[in-house]
């Protein structure tokens, strides 16, 4: 399929001109009414418009007396809600007790709000974060999939986390069991920036299971929720949490599900947004891929390789069309920390291969970290980048070896 050029992120010339400004972002009070807004039930995004467009304030619109708040558009039960609410919370109790669960609070008037979250229909009035949410976040990619993976579901999800971390996107997915973990770890492992979406509090990691790998993401990027402290992982909570992982992405790819899966609730609501929806075909006579089989015959991109991806996000990545996919990745900009490849091969690079040559046999990326005197995750990161630009493959299991034809010169 031949891509359609968009416009650079940055817009250019009249259009530039033409974006409004730059919204002030919320002073303390404000701050805190808009995390007390968020707990009150029955008052959602589109409310929260209405009255922040009435009242030109959340701080306010929560002071505001009865009159003035049905005059504003609300109806009696959101009122009444509202005048419950009030009388159980203190807005700056609420915005002191997310700070101590170690959040911050990302409402849709900071900058550091991201832009393609705030463009879909529904987008969270604000987020709780704990790490990160960074310009380099523009670049992402969703990778999600069913909580019972096959061993080809876990390995394929994880390397193609790492080469598409490595070549400079950001992987989004929820924290859940299975291929949602193994995005997040191929990124990690990539070298690269991820994100996690919860569906539940930000004071809480489930599963519990994850909560190293959530410290890890938290230190490569961040973890988002936009719902309330206090909120437990109920099963209800996970559907809608899932238009924010395709929000914040360009694309999103399943690479294991069933047909009943959650992971098609994320690729339809990436649809509706207009998003790129990929799938990882699999073994016919797998239960797991049978999702996948569906989206791929209903139009999704069948993806066979991390090249697959990168070509069909070429306009989001600002790249002419037609561009070679592998020089593609070599032209994005690496994640911070992560070696860069460039058409001749660095110090690094030249080292990596000599051992995978001298060994004359797979070795593992420890093996590999011990005899180049490099940390495991940088090391991991560079076989990721070798492997897209053709040096080395990968054989499964975090071994590798070096590709056909290749030298370490």
């Amino acid at each position: 399929m031949e891509p359609t050029l968009q416009p650079s992120p940055a817009g250019a010339g009249a259009a530039a001109a033409a974006q409004p400004a730059t919204p002030t972002p919320p002073d303390e009070r404000e701050r805190a009414c808009w995390v007390a807004f968020n707990r009150v039930s029955g008052i959602g995004p589109q409310r929260q418009r209405l009255l922040l467009a009435h009242f030109g304030s959340l701080a306010r619109a929560w002071a505001a007396p009865v009159p003035a708040l049905e005059a504003a558009g609300l109806d009696p039960r959101s009122v009444a809600a509202l005048e419950r609410a009030r009388r159980q919370i203190k807005p700056e109790h609420e915005l002191e007790r997310v700070r101590r669960a170690g959040a911050r609070v990302v409402t849709r008037l900071d900058a550091e709000y991201p832009r393609k979250l705030a463009a879909i229909a529904g987008a969270p009035p604000l987020l709780y974060v704990r790490g990160a949410l960074t310009v380099a976040d523009e670049w992402a990619l969703a990778i999600v999939g069913t909580r019972r993976p096959t061993v080809y579901g876990r390995e394929v999800a994880e390397r193609l986390a790492a080469q598409l971390a490595a070549a400079g996107l950001t992987i989004v997915s929820g924290l859940a069991k299975g291929i949602d973990t193994h995005a997040h770890r191929g990124a990690l492992r990539g070298g690269g920036r991820t994100i996690a979406v919860l569906g539940h509090g930000i004071e809480s990691v489930y599963p519990p299971e994850n909560r190293a790998l959530a410290a890890q993401i938290v230190e490569a990027g961040a973890v988002v929720t936009d719902y309330p402290l206090g909120t437990g992982p109920a099963s209800e909570n996970f559907p809608p949490r899932n238009r924010i992982i395709s929000g914040l992405a360009a694309g999103v790819l399943v690479v294991e599900a069933g047909e009943t899966s959650g992971a098609l609730i994320t690729s339809s609501y990436a649809a509706e947004q207009g998003r790129d929806v990929f799938a990882v075909p699999g073994p016919i006579t797998s239960p797991a891929s049978r999702g996948c089989h569906r989206l791929i015959q209903d139009g999704a991109k069948l993806v066979a390789s991390a090249d697959d991806v990168l070509w069909e996000l070429n306009p989001y990545l600002g790249r002419p069309a037609g561009t070679s996919t592998r020089q593609l990745a070599l032209d994005l900009a690496p994640a911070p920390g992560a070696p860069a490849v460039a058409a001749g091969l660095g110090e690094q690079e030249r080292r990596l291969l000599a051992a995978l040559h001298e060994a004359g046999q797979p070795l593992h990326v420890d093996q590999l970290a011990r005899l180049c005197g490099e940390p495991v995750q940088a090391m991991s990161a560079l076989l990721a980048q070798l492997e897209i630009s053709g040096h080395v493959e990968h054989l499964g299991g975090m071994r590798y070896q070096p590709a056909s034809g290749a030298s370490a010169t």
